[in-house]
C-alpha cells in the first residue's frame, strides 16, 4: 500500500504490469519520467481494482500556478515558445490522463485500455516535439508556469464514457481547432517551422478523437455518437463551449468520427444564460 499525493491509501499495482507503468507515469515526480518513460509492459494485472489518482506527481522544474498567463504575443519568440510550453502540457497532462483511465476502469475491455496506452506514448511523442521547438525558440521546459486544468475536471468523469466524452469528443477534438488557428498564427509571424509542427501534431489527434467516437458509441449502445447524450456525459461544470473552436475544423471532425448532424449542433450550440439564447 502507499499513499499517493492528494489521494488516500490506495493499492499499488503489481511491478510488471501495464497498470504499474500507468500508475508510475502519472506518480513520476522529474521531467525525465515524464518525457522519456520506459516502454509499456505486455502483462495486464487480472483483477485489478479501479484506480483514482487526483493528483499527478509533478517536476520541480514545472511551476504550477491556478492561473495560466495568456498566450499572446506570438510575434516574438518569446511570445511563441510561452505558447508552445502551454501546449506541452496539455499534451503532458493528456498522456497522465489516459494512464488514469487505464487504472480508473480496469473492467473496460481490454482492447480500449490498450489503445489508451497508445495514445499516451502519442502524447508523450508530441510533448518531445513541441520542447524541440521550445528550446529553438531559445528556451526550455520550466521556463513558464503551467496549470493542471485538465487535472481539475476530467477525475470527475463517473465511467469510461464520460471519459471519452470529455477527452476524445471534448479536448481532443477542440485540439483539432487550436492546432490549426495556431499554425496559421505562427505562420504569420513568420514561424514556418512552428507551423508544421502543430499541423502535424493537429493531423495525429484525428485518430485520437476517432477513438474517442467510437469507444463513446460503443459504451453508449449507439450507431454514432449523439449530440444530447454527449452532453449529458460532460462532467459538470464542462460543457461544449469548451470543447470547441472556431471555425470548426468539419473536415478533421469528420475523419474523427464525428457525424454532420452532431457538427451542426455543437456549432450552433450556446449556454442558455448568454443573451438572447
Amino acid at each position: 500500500m502507499a499513499d499517493a499525493p492528494g489521494h488516500a491509501t490506495v493499492p499499488e499495482p503489481p511491478l510488471g504490469t501495464v497498470q504499474r507503468w500507468a500508475w508510475d507515469y502519472i506518480l513520476g515526480s522529474t521531467l525525465d519520467a515524464k518525457l522519456s518513460p520506459p516502454p509499456p509492459p505486455e502483462t495486464w494485472e487480472v483483477g485489478a481494482p479501479p484506480r483514482r489518482l487526483d493528483v499527478p506527481g509533478r517536476p520541480s522544474v514545472l511551476r504550477v500556478v491556478t492561473k495560466a498567463a495568456k498566450t499572446r504575443g506570438l510575434n516574438s519568440p518569446h511570445g511563441r515558445a510561452r505558447a508552445l510550453h502551454t501546449f506541452l502540457h496539455h499534451e503532458l497532462q493528456a498522456a497522465e490522463l489516459m494512464a488514469w483511465a487505464v487504472l480508473a476502469f480496469p473492467e473496460s475491455p481490454l482492447e480500449f485500455r490498450a489503445g489508451l496506452v497508445r495514445i499516451a506514448l502519442d502524447e508523450i511523442r508530441h510533448m518531445h516535439m513541441y520542447a524541440g521547438e521550445i528550446a529553438r525558440l531559445g528556451h526550455a521546459v520550466g521556463d513558464f508556469t503551467v496549470r493542471d486544468w485538465f487535472w481539475e475536471r476530467i477525475p470527475r468523469c463517473p465511467d469510461a464514457a464520460s471519459f471519452v466524452a470529455a477527452m476524445g469528443l471534448g479536448f481532443e477534438s477542440a485540439n483539432l481547432e487550436h492546432t490549426t488557428s495556431y499554425a496559421a498564427r505562427f505562420r504569420e509571424a513568420g514561424d514556418e517551422e512552428g507551423a508544421r509542427v502543430q499541423e502535424v501534431i493537429g493531423r495525429e489527434e484525428v485518430a485520437h478523437v476517432r477513438f474517442g467516437a467510437r469507444w463513446f458509441a460503443t459504451f453508449t449502445g449507439s450507431f454514432e455518437i449523439d449530440f444530447v447524450r454527449w452532453k449529458a456525459s460532460l462532467p459538470s461544470p464542462l460543457s461544449p463551449l469548451l470543447m470547441r473552436g472556431r471555425p470548426l475544423h468539419r473536415d478533421a471532425r469528420r475523419r474523427g468520427g464525428q457525424p454532420e448532424a452532431f457538427l451542426d449542433q455543437l456549432d450552433a450550440w450556446q449556454p442558455d444564460d448568454l443573451p438572447g439564447s
